[in-house]
């Protein structure tokens, strides 16, 4: 467990209120207050340091960060969220946990304090935040529960969401006379072709459980595919999930050794160390890129879209944080959401490393970042149903894709077999869950 606290900066704290004393500082009823924030130990949270400093130096109010390993988050904030009164007031969870969290009543619903003048910035313009990263990590209860829709509501903002783009080797690309993919079929092709000459082609997250499953997710979009139908039937193993499950099966082949056993930094480090001329995963790549202590390929990279099947269809996944229902400092929570999301507090990310999650703040900064052109442009395609986030999927996630999919890139075996098997396993968990009460009563 990682903590830190960020208290007022003396002169600088005093001096901003001095100025604004006059003006009803709307932060001058929470000076003093504390408040405990539960986020990922990653580097973008640990950036956002600098941000919380500035928040403090502003406002007058403390900030206590409670930072754990990301997969170990979740069962401590259930623990917190579950009790009486919590020790968090502010939570940040992956954006699969957000239909678990909202079922279970544990996230305060943040339309309460969009309404009060007192406390919502008049400038804060919710609508410049990129519509993927607020749907799908802040807004829960539309079609499906978890995608966009009339029924839906906010429980969380993004911060620290993201999307995939593909990165690759221009220096390796050129020398083997390899055009920048830009649909599936080149991008086999081209892998097919750095395998025959002896260059790994693509890294992958490829580890049995969920990480596997990931890789496999970047490819079943964009060739068409999905997990569900409208009804809930598993369609996975239709034509796009086998072909997404050959394209992981291929990579395995032409890419570097170790991809089975390969979790979200494996992979990244051996693009990063020059180990592989493709890298389709989330964007955040780019600012691992250019960082001396992780790259060795700086200068070499180049930026593109998620190539195409038969659609577009980017990840939508990262990030987003919220406010537990038993927090006991509510209104402070949000103004400290609400400067960390806002224009100012974006562009700050973006100076101190981050990942920004607003469209102007993209525009803005992307004559800096050879990657935002290539962002803004992917944003549109991001697939609010990449993945179904309902409290199942964990056990979808591990326990069924995740054992099929390690079969798929472990054996020669045949892929149609394997997927239709996860794909029964898949719906006995739905029927054991009630998916399909309403099936003979319509």
């Amino acid at each position: 467990m990682k903590r830190w606290i960020a208290k007022s900066i003396g002169g600088l704290a005093v001096a901003a209120f001095a100025v604004t004393a006059s003006f009803a500082n709307p932060y001058e009823k929470y000076k003093g207050t504390t408040i405990v924030v539960s986020w990922p130990a990653l580097s973008h949270y640990g950036k956002a340091q600098g941000l919380i400093d500035q928040f403090t130096a502003e406002t007058g109010i403390n900030v206590e960060v409670d930072a754990l390993q990301y997969l170990k988050l979740r069962d401590r904030q259930i623990l917190e969220m579950s009790k009486p009164e919590g020790e968090y007031d502010v939570v940040t969870w992956v954006v699969m946990w957000k239909g678990e969290y909202v079922s279970k009543g544990l996230l305060t619903p943040l339309s309460q304090f969009f309404t009060s003048g007192a406390l919502v910035d008049p400038k804060f313009d919710i609508d410049d935040i990129a519509d993927a990263y607020l749907q799908n990590g802040g807004v829960v209860g539309g079609k499906k529960g978890y995608m966009p829709g009339k029924s839906g509501a906010l429980y969380g903002l993004p911060f620290g969401a993201e999307t995939s783009i593909m990165a690759y080797r221009k220096d390796i690309l050129e020398a083997q006379g390899i055009a920048v993919p830009k649909t599936y079929d080149e991008l086999r092709a081209a892998m097919k072709k750095l395998g025959e000459a002896g260059i790994p082609a693509m890294t992958s997250r490829g580890k049995t459980g969920h990480q596997v499953t990931a890789g496999w997710l970047l490819h079943l979009a964009p060739l068409g595919g999905k997990i569900f139908d409208d009804e809930w039937n598993p369609v996975f193993n239709n034509a796009a999930g086998v072909e997404a499950a050959q394209v992981m099966r291929e990579i395995a082949q032409t890419g570097p050794k170790g991809i089975p056993a390969f979790g979200f930094g494996d992979a990244a480090a051996a693009f990063l160390g020059g180990d592989a001329a493709f890298y389709i995963d989330t964007l955040k790549i780019a600012a691992m890129a250019r960082d001396p202590k992780l790259s060795k390929i700086a200068d070499k990279v180049g930026y593109a879209l998620h190539p195409v099947g038969s659609r577009c269809g980017s990840e939508t996944g990262g990030f987003a944080a919220g406010i537990p229902a038993n927090s006991q400092n509510k209104e402070a929570a949000f103004l400290f959401l609400q400067y960390i999301t806002s224009k100012k507090g974006d562009q700050k990310m973006v100076e101190l490393g981050g990942d920004p999650v607003r469209m102007s703040t993209y525009k803005a900064n992307a004559d800096k970042f050879a990657e935002y052109p290539v962002i803004l442009e992917q944003l549109p395609c991001a697939d609010a149903d990449w993945r179904p986030l309902i409290p199942e999927w964990n056990e979808l996630n591990i326990d069924v894709l995740g054992q099929a999919l390690t079969e798929v890139i472990t054996t020669d075996k045949p892929i149609q077999p394997i997927m239709d098997a996860a794909a029964e396993k898949a719906r006995a968990i739905m029927e054991r869950e009630g998916y399909y009460a309403w099936k003979d009563v319509n």
